[in-house]
């Protein structure tokens, strides 16, 4: 892990470089393997940028021929018009021969996330006006939704979790999961048994930048129906949600405006904020948990020096325990960082710079640090806190921006899959108490038929 001392001159430089790596825009963090395949797929090594634009293009021009032909290509899977959504009785299947126990967790971590959505959910506000009228804010559900399922390096059920309950609480009707065709993926199943716990009937065995396309635009049938109309084998969505690789990332900035989004995300991250009261092996425990995702950022700020040396040796200790040690090495090795500093007042500075996707404050007094920081995408306070509860249990989603976009961006949550309208309700004296106003504006603007369509009614 790189150690920073923000004391020495080169501090700042460091800084900045590792927040770089971290930007969704910076479209570089993808791996060897990703590299290749991309010559082997095209035939030249286009950069990510390039591949998206090319994947987006064709699925909107040739639709489920280019779905099926890049999830050959790209995930080596076989698959026609028949097989591309996952059968009912498949899903029946898998929740029948599920564990259990998993069903039971499940329950237990549906009651905890539905209770919290449920709560922070907008509603109607009417605010009344003098002389009969009122003015009303409205919030409906939007009508279908995509869920983005990852899969290559390990199976996520509690996406599903963390991306359908909020929907749910929302009132979202319709709710489509695309998850890679692969054994943590749309083979998986606890992924599959989960879906059906929840209701889900719409999943389709596709992933990377060709499912995101395919829920922007939609994909028709190849062959006509006895009424010569199109039969669609997936019917766009209103909304993409959901998690993944660089490509997914890039598919999504570029769907969006054709389809609403959540948020264009990089790799994991989390910030430790620790002291001299900190467990020093519960934090090196924090730092590998995030850096697991391989890849994922794990950092801790510390104005406590002598923490760094425990924090480093609890790091190896554990490591070697682990199961994906060597991708987890790797990424402590590209985004691990631990990072002295001079006092509380600049670590929070620096977590404010840095806009975590997690923030675990775990030093002493962390609700004092917590007032101290404004950006960060999920707030963990206190040592019986750990990020994984939020990843797992707890109530809000895990779904959050990363690089730095916690600055302006928020986590998924129910809200996110409410549109609003507002509605103005006049009456006769309503409109002449600001026709005046209204008419002034309008001559300020050069819009005459605008003044006209109040000063008509107000003669």
């Amino acid at each position: 892990m790189l150690r920073i001392d923000t004391s020495q001159p080169d501090a700042r430089r460091q800084i900045d470089s590792l927040r770089a790596k971290l930007a969704p825009s910076s479209g570089d963090v993808v791996s060897e393997a990703g590299r290749k395949k991309t010559i082997e797929v095209f035939g030249e090594p286009l950069t990510p940028v390039e591949v998206v634009d090319r994947i987006c293009r064709d699925i909107r021009e040739r639709g489920l021929e280019a779905v099926l032909e890049y999830t050959a290509k790209l995930d080596g899977a076989e698959l026609t018009a028949e097989t591309l959504r996952v059968p009912q009785a498949e899903l029946e299947a898998a929740h029948q021969a599920a564990d259990d126990d998993f069903l039971a967790c499940i329950r237990r971590i549906r009651e905890n996330v539905m209770k919290f959505q449920s709560a922070i959910l907008h509603s109607d506000t009417t605010v009344p006006l003098e002389s009969g009228g009122w003015l009303r804010q409205r919030y409906l559900p939007i009508e279908r939704a995509g869920l983005c399922i990852p899969g290559g390096a390990a199976a996520y059920p509690s996406t599903v979790l963390m991306t359908a309950l909020p929907a749910q609480a929302a009132g979202v009707k319709e709710l489509v999961v695309v998850a890679p065709p692969t054994p943590f993926g749309s083979y998986n199943q606890d992924l599959l048994a989960t879906c059906h716990e929840l209701g889900i009937r719409e999943v389709y065995r596709m992933g990377g930048a060709q499912a995101v396309a395919a829920l922007a635009y939609g994909i028709a049938s190849p062959l006509p129906r006895p009424t010569g109309q199109e039969e669609q084998v997936i019917v766009k969505v209103d909304k993409i949600v959901g998690p993944g690789n660089l490509f997914v990332a890039l598919a999504k900035k570029q769907v969006f405006g054709d389809v609403d989004i959540d948020s264009i995300a990089g790799p994991s991250e989390v910030i430790v904020i620790a002291d001299e009261t900190t467990n020093a092996e519960w934090t090196a425990a924090d730092l590998l948990a995030q850096a697991e995702h391989s890849p994922g950022s794990s950092v801790m700020i510390t104005w406590h020096a002598p923490l760094i040396d425990e924090v480093e040796q609890q790091v190896e200790t554990q490591l070697a325990e682990l199961s994906r040690s060597d991708l987890t090495r790797q990424s402590l090795d590209e985004f691990g960082a631990l990072i002295l500093v001079r006092d509380r007042e600049e670590a929070a500075e620096l977590a404010d710079t840095l806009a975590t996707e997690h923030l675990h404050i775990t030093c002493n007094d962390p609700e004092e640090m917590l007032d101290r920081i404004r950006a960060a995408g999920a707030v963990f306070l206190g040592p019986h806190a750990p990020v994984a509860v939020g990843d797992y249990a707890a109530g809000p989603s895990h779904v959050l921006p990363t690089g730095a976009t916690a600055r302006f961006a928020s986590g998924l949550s129910s809200n996110d899959f409410l549109r609003t309208n507002s509605v103005i309700s006049y009456t006769e004296a309503n409109l002449k108490s600001v026709a005046g106003d209204v008419l002034l504006m309008a001559d300020k603007e050069g819009l005459t038929a605008h003044a006209a369509s109040v000063a008509r009614r107000t003669k």
